[in-house]
């Protein structure tokens, strides 16, 4: 079983409710399992629910070698969906290739990158977990009815919208916060995790795990993640 934790999770024993522990296929340990429910249960919540990604859709996904963008590849490959990713290293590239992406680009000219690969027209869907100085470029990246999910806001800071664009492209932005729903219930784990459980058992879902760091190193893995250093998953592991 695996659980999720609200916080205080950094510890010998943790305290999570009933319908926040979840089966694990025979397959997966418990390193792979630490690294699983929040990305991939937040990927297939902003993808379903919040996103309606359809099969023969493009998708356009920044961070696309972090935790969760590896989650969002995976996902949206599996619903049928083009994806192009956008990385910041080589290291970071190689990920997103592994994890099934169909284009790979730099974020220093993703716009134009972006109108290459589809031939003018844009993408259906941006995943953004990064905000900051991209979010007025991913906006121009959509074709007309696409939208934009906000995940998050890595970059820093949190951009500001000139709805005017909105309302001439018959685009849309969306918020996504699955964490922000589960205190309320308003979002169903067990539910989510059975909707996911055939690709979890048949390894398509798998986490990118580039390092096990003992209890002690925990503010160096945190560090990395503010830093936007790390790829994939860092997993802490409380004992040896």
């Amino acid at each position: 079983m695996v659980g999720v934790a609200g916080s205080g999770a950094f510890a010998d024993y943790v305290v999570a409710p009933a319908d926040r522990v979840l089966p694990l296929p025979d397959d997966i340990d418990f390193v792979q399992a630490a690294a699983m429910p929040i990305n991939t249960l937040s990927a297939e919540f902003a993808l379903g629910e919040r996103g309606d990604l359809q099969s023969g859709e493009t998708v356009l996904i920044h961070g696309a070698a972090g935790g969760l963008g590896v989650a969002l590849t995976q996902q949206a490959k599996l619903r049928g969906a083009q994806v192009i990713a956008v990385v910041s290293t080589p290291e970071k590239s190689e990920i997103a290739h592994r994890v099934g992406a169909d284009h790979v680009i730099s974020p220093a000219d993703f716009l134009s990158d972006v109108k290459s690969i589809t031939h003018g027209r844009g993408v259906d869907m941006v995943l953004d977990p990064v905000g900051g100085d991209r979010f007025a470029d991913s906006l121009r990246s959509l074709a007309t009815r696409g939208r934009l999910l906000v995940l998050g806001f890595t970059g820093g800071t949190i951009p500001t919208v000139r709805v005017n664009r909105l309302l001439l492209t018959n685009t849309t932005i969306v918020g996504v916060a699955w964490e922000g729903l589960m205190p309320t219930s308003s979002v169903s784990l067990p539910a989510q995790w059975d909707r996911l459980a055939p690709h979890l058992a048949g390894g398509q879902l798998a986490p990118i795990i580039s390092e096990i760091l003992p209890f002690d190193r925990t503010p160096e893995a945190i560090a990395a993640l503010d830093e936007r250093r790390a790829a994939g998953k860092t997993v802490i592991q409380l004992r040896g």
